[in-house]
């Protein structure tokens, strides 16, 4: 990035025109709040002003910003507050990661995921082993380890004299991330990492099961709960009861640490909706080898052996049936849009074993920060120890994320890359992605493109915006320490400001009241409702 700096005041541009960027006064008092107008001048407020005046609303009081926004197409910068200040960038730390992906991987990168076999044929036997190897696709569903196992059958195997091996070795068995908490190990988007495992959906959330609860005829009865997919491999604990309809419906899905027992408690009336939970399992690898050994007993083929699971396919071993995933280019859009975890750090380890021939998250984030090295982004100044931006160790300045949002513009892949980001306002979970819902009826909607970040107390939103005269902008916004339950009408209000901008004149926008207010990134409520 190049250029003067607009940090306060009324500065000038590079072409020495005032930035006038006026403000309406009455637009930013409707949702900043009473007295958002005091010292606020409609004529004279520059573009540093009307970002100060957003930044200084009461729901950030006590927290930190910092905030860089830049010309696309110059590098120009036009404004920065505390720009090398590392802050949480929850889920912007996936910016990271996805190009980082696409430039080591590759936009025609495709996990595989094998059957062979050890041993020799007789007739329809097997008499040796069978071999389950995965290198980490996340978007292996129940139907694809039926299609496997259908092969198998296809191949005239109907029995296997040895054991079902899962290899799992493409990666390590380390399966959390550093600094995680210990109380999200239930939630979904904390699921364990694994070379192999299944997703239980088309949002293709691998590691998790879906457990659906309906309340039963009666109050008293015990309610009916399902699972998908159709596996013994978790034990359903019901200790919910069935209330008369009109009663509360306060159920909860949660697994017991350490174990594959999902407890359902609580209550759900009579006629109501139920519930509807993601969990994740306890070791993924042994949730895949299940799946696929119950797919090869519906296809006839019955396994003698018990299960393993780590084992290494040897190099002698034979092939029987293999499936490839979608392309990166393709993975990208449910991996951005809904802005998933374990998307992020089966990359990163992906991202290290292509490096460094080991897949674990050391090797997976050295490659990563070399990539940021190379396209000009200071990776000292940086601290990522996950793909995902789970980690609250996680810390990225703005600037950086800025310099990497105009890095990648030349890349080859881009538009790739570009297209996978959510869009603002648009209703299709596959195009709006975390953003579906936020700067409606403004000029941000349908043209504002970025990544969307949440924890508690972090809240980020980094990407493009084309403004009035038609100059793409840059931004990057990492907010921290607040204790408003949400600060996320300040981040699009500052988009909706550049969305209506020229290099004149702009008109900042009111503070949104709209759009997402809970402080945790909309897409891991499950179900998703943005």
């Amino acid at each position: 990035m190049s250029g003067p700096v607009r940090t306060s005041g009324r500065g000038f541009n590079s072409r020495g025109r005032r930035w006038t960027w006026p403000v309406a006064v009455a637009l930013v008092a409707a949702v900043l709040g009473p007295g958002a107008e005091a010292g606020a001048d409609a004529d004279r407020t520059g573009l540093p002003e009307a970002v100060d005046t957003i930044l200084g609303d009461a729901r950030m009081e006590g927290g930190v910003a910092s905030v860089v926004i830049a010309d696309a197409g110059t590098g120009e910068l036009l404004y920065q507050h505390l720009p090398s200040t590392r802050l949480m960038p929850a889920s912007n730390t996936k910016l990271a990661t996805s190009a980082a992906a696409m430039e080591i991987l590759g936009p025609e990168y495709r996990f595989t995921t094998d059957v062979l076999a050890t041993g020799r044929r007789h007739g329809s036997v097997l008499r040796g082993d069978l071999y389950l190897r995965g290198t980490g696709d996340p978007t292996l569903l129940a139907r694809d380890y039926d299609e496997l196992a259908a092969r198998v059958a296809a191949a005239g195997i109907t029995r296997v004299d040895g054991r079902l091996l899962a290899d799992d070795t493409r990666f390590d068995d380390v399966r959390l991330g550093r600094s995680w908490a210990a109380d999200d190990e239930s939630s979904y988007y904390s699921a364990q990492i694994s070379a192999l495992s299944v997703a239980p959906d088309t949002d293709y959330d691998t590691g998790t099961v879906i457990v659906t609860v309906a309340p039963g005829e009666e109050a008293g009865d015990e309610p009916v709960v399902s699972v998908t997919p159709d596996t013994d491999y978790v034990d359903i604990d019901v200790r919910a009861r069935t209330v008369a309809a009109g009663g509360a419906n306060d159920l909860t899905v949660e697994r017991e640490h350490g174990t594959n027992t999902v407890v359902v408690s609580g209550t759900t009336p009579v006629g109501g909706a139920g519930a509807k939970e993601w969990a994740t399992v306890w070791e993924p690898t042994g949730y895949a080898a299940a799946v696929f050994r119950d797919a090869l007993a519906e296809h006839g083929v019955r396994v003698s052996g018990l299960t393993r699971l780590g084992r290494q396919t040897p190099g002698t071993a034979v092939g029987l049936a293999s499936h490839r995933s979608m392309p990166l280019r393709e993975l990208l859009v449910p991996f951005m849009k809904l802005s998933n975890n374990m998307h992020a750090e089966i990359l990163t380890k992906a991202m290290g074993y292509e490096a460094s021939r080991h897949g674990s998250w050391g090797a997976g984030l050295a490659a990563i920060s070399g990539y940021l090295k190379g396209v000009g982004v200071d990776a000292g100044k940086v601290r990522q120890v996950d793909g995902s931006g789970l980690s609250r160790m996680d810390n990225f300045p703005a600037g950086q994320l800025v310099e990497l949002l105009l890095a990648v513009r030349a890349e080859p892949w881009y538009a790739d890359w570009y297209r996978s980001l959510p869009v603002a306002c648009d209703p299709d979970r596959f195009v709006g992605g975390t953003l579906r819902s936020r700067m409606c009826g403004t000029p941000a909607a349908l043209n504002a493109r970025a990544k969307t970040g949440s924890l508690t107390g972090a809240s980020a939103l980094s990407g493009y915006v084309t403004g009035a005269d038609g100059r793409e902008l840059v931004y990057g916004i990492v907010l921290n320490n607040y204790l408003a339950s949400s600060v996320k009408p300040l981040e699009d209000a500052i988009v909706v400001t550049l969305a209506r901008s020229t290099a004149e004149a702009a008109t900042p926008a009111a503070t949104l009241k709209g759009g997402a207010q809970a402080d945790v990134e909309c897409s891991w409520r499950k179900p998703v409702v943005c």
